[in-house]
């Protein structure tokens, strides 16, 4: 799900919350502290097995690069850190000791947050840009337009399914069950420009190039004015819950359907390295990756001291409002509709090459047509890799 902005030949989709967002980027909070979200371990796994070491194994810290504020659909990471952590509101990072089934692994975790918090730069980009950055997400498309000049490796799908999602308003619209029926009508259909899954979506015939409009800002405002005759994207791990409960002009139902179920299938934001370091972190990996696989699972088990967490890193980051309520919310969405899920198996965070080949197919020509040429030769297999994914880690029914 990706949310960054990038100036230059990288268009990344952007899926904006709220134009006051932006005001973040002018906020100059200073100080390290030990905040009120310093959190004991996440761990909903408590067992009398000792954590296997990552020291000297691991870079110390480890360093996650997060494509936007905290928010649920980041859990598992954060369902990692342990007590006592520290966090640096100047620099919107939280750090603390990587906690593995309720042990210390001997190393630090440092988790940056993005979108307005460092310039909407991709943790694709990161990756470059600071070697001190392991890992950062990265979105299937994203990965096959980055794939030439900047390639990267996912080693871990955190979500099974993107949320992101074209909504509208079925007292407007009853006769709307998928993105294909909007399609079938002039509908004015609002997104933000640079949008790959758009461009698919035009592309195929399923929307008309003509009722598309890529001035999306984020605000409500439009939707709200328009009295929901448009359709607009959002994301259904946030905007959904924000309209229908939050939002006063609004509150009332919405329908959606996820871009993935109209044949879009990326693996949103997976943890991703860069390609040519696979060797040099491998050790590394081969343990760091199931804890991520345990924590997800643990966090979509028993998520409630992990989102206080994250509702208070977002207050002390200057961000967007963010209510346990809704963290809630995202995670039952998740479960429920299979964004968090172990897909066609009993494992959580291994990718299926079928998928990864699809949208490289369906985004080589688009990218092709912005002049933005993808690696020669580019097959699945340069894209993830599974060898580091414990097969026998899943969620829990």
């Amino acid at each position: 799900m990706s949310r960054s902005k990038q100036k230059g030949r990288q268009m990344f989709p952007v899926l904006p919350r709220f134009a006051a967002f932006l005001a973040a980027l002018a906020l100059t909070v200073t100080g390290c502290s030990n905040s009120s979200s310093s959190t004991e371990g996440q761990s909903a796994t408590r067992t009398a097995e000792a954590a296997e070491s990552l020291k000297g194994i691991c870079p110390d810290p480890v360093v996650i690069q997060s494509s936007w504020w905290p928010e649920a659909e980041h859990g598992g990471y954060y369902q990692l850190l342990g007590k006592n952590a520290q966090v640096d509101k100047s620099k919107k990072l939280i750090s603390g000791p990587l906690v593995i089934n309720g042990a210390d692994s001997g190393v630090k975790l440092e988790i940056r947050a993005g979108g307005p918090a460092n310039n909407f730069t991709p943790p694709s980009t990161t990756l470059y840009l600071d070697r001190s950055v392991m890992l950062g997400g990265a979105e299937t498309d994203q990965a096959v337009q980055i794939s030439k000049d900047q390639p990267v490796l996912a080693v871990f799908a955190r979500m099974e399914v993107s949320p992101a999602a074209l909504m509208w308003d079925p007292a407007a619209h009853p006769a709307f069950k998928t993105i294909a029926d909007i399609g079938r009508t002039d509908t004015k259909v609002l997104y933000s420009q640079g949008a790959t899954y758009m461009d698919y979506l035009t592309g195929s015939g399923i929307l008309k190039q003509s009722q598309v409009d890529g001035s999306y800002d984020g605000t409500p405002s439009r939707f709200i004015a328009e009295g929901g005759k448009i359709a607009q994207q959002g994301y259904v791990t946030s905007e959904v819950y924000q309209y229908e409960q939050e939002l006063p002009q609004w509150k009332r139902p919405l329908a959606w359907q996820l871009f993935n179920d109209a044949g879009f299938p990326t693996y949103p934001e997976a943890m991703s390295i860069r390609a040519d370091r696979k060797d040099e972190l491998a050790p590394c990996l081969r343990r760091l990756v199931p804890a991520l696989q345990r924590s997800t699972a643990d966090y979509a088990a028993d998520p409630k001291a992990t989102n206080e967490l994250i509702v208070n890193l977002v207050k002390d980051y200057g961000g967007f409002e963010y209510s346990l309520e809704r963290a809630q919310w995202a995670v039952d969405t998740m479960k429920q509709h299979g964004i968090l899920s172990n897909g066609n198996n009993g494992t959580i965070g291994d990718f299926e090459e079928d998928r990864v080949q699809k949208i490289i197919d369906i985004t080589r020509p688009i990218f092709a047509s912005q002049h933005n040429p993808i690696r020669d030769g580019l097959k699945p297999s340069d894209l993830y890799t599974n060898e580091f994914i414990d097969p026998t880690i899943g969620l829990q029914p």
